[in-house]
């Protein structure tokens, strides 16, 4: 499984440690947000992983939306409730839900497939900072707050005409940054192709909360930053391998 590094599993349920979910969002998709690193106050497992994690379980259906509800801190044991047969929700001991997926129409069970989509999917994913999100704060002259930069994840749906598929490879095909004051929600449009013909489509939506007026030298700081902590860890995997 190649979720394996990433999870701790024991029967039906999973967490997750902070150096495995740190991992994931660095090794696999390639997502520097500071929010996801091991000594980070505010720490979260990165909801692509939660995504993943759900995916592996319950297969890939040809229509899908994902709601993320709240964000999972390490440690916390969770497990999939099924509610009816279009609906699976992850959920911790206590009942708190934290992702919500309703699908429809034919489901693969395929591992390779899964795992295909899955990588292929969070390594977009990953590209929001600094490739599409600093061209959209730009547009719109807002700004996240540099210092404490907090984009979260809401939702995200993908359809697919057919499962009858290998190697589905996503294309970004557009995003938009829709501001309401110090709050702003990003949309990022994609096609899933394979062999060159559209096989699928999805949108993922992000909210960022405590927009300012955008400022140059605040966002070229921030994206130095993010390139030398992604040099950083990425020298320190490469001489401990």
């Amino acid at each position: 499984m190649f979720l394996t590094p990433y999870v701790s599993s024991n029967n039906e349920q999973f967490e997750f440690t902070r150096q495995q979910a740190s991992h994931f969002a660095k090794k696999v998709a390639g997502d520097f947000n500071p929010i996801h690193d091991e000594d980070n106050k505010r720490f979260c497992v990165p909801g692509d992983l939660l995504f993943a994690a759900l995916l592996q379980k319950q297969g890939i259906s040809q229509k899908m939306r994902f709601d993320f509800s709240g964000m999972v801190s390490d440690g916390v044991v969770l497990s999939v409730v099924e509610k009816g047969e279009t609906e699976s929700t992850v959920v911790d001991q206590s009942g708190k839900e934290y992702l919500q997926m309703t699908h429809d129409g034919e489901t693969s069970h395929n591992q390779e497939f899964i795992e295909h989509v899955v990588t292929n999917y969070v390594q977009f994913s990953g590209m929001n900072f600094p490739h599409i999100m600093v061209p959209l704060m730009q547009k719109q002259q807002m700004m996240i707050n540099c210092q404490r930069p907090l984009v979260i994840y809401e939702s995200m749906e993908v359809e697919f005409e057919h499962l009858n598929l290998t190697h589905p490879e996503v294309e970004f095909t557009g995003a938009t940054f829709d501001v309401d004051g110090k709050r702003g929600v990003v949309t990022l449009n994609f096609a899933f192709k394979e062999d060159g013909v559209v096989v699928g489509k999805g949108i993922k939506r992000m909210v960022a909360s405590g927009l300012k007026p955008y400022d140059n030298a605040a966002v070229d700081d921030l994206v130095s930053r993010f390139n030398e902590r992604k040099t950083y860890f990425l020298d320190q995997f490469n001489s401990a391998a």
